[in-house]
């Protein structure tokens, strides 16, 4: 279950990262940036 979990997060956080060097307008790079933060932090399982 925890391989399952990881993985649908990688999945997602690839996906934030690819939006995020995608998008033009800098507030929308920002707040990409905030998202990323707690998804690798999930990643990673630290909480």
């Amino acid at each position: 279950m925890t391989f399952v979990y990881r993985l649908l997060v990688l999945v997602i956080l690839a996906l934030v990262i690819r939006c995020m060097f995608r998008e033009r307008d800098f507030w929308k790079q920002a707040t990409a940036a905030l998202v990323v933060v707690p998804l690798v932090l999930r990643l990673l399982m630290i909480k």
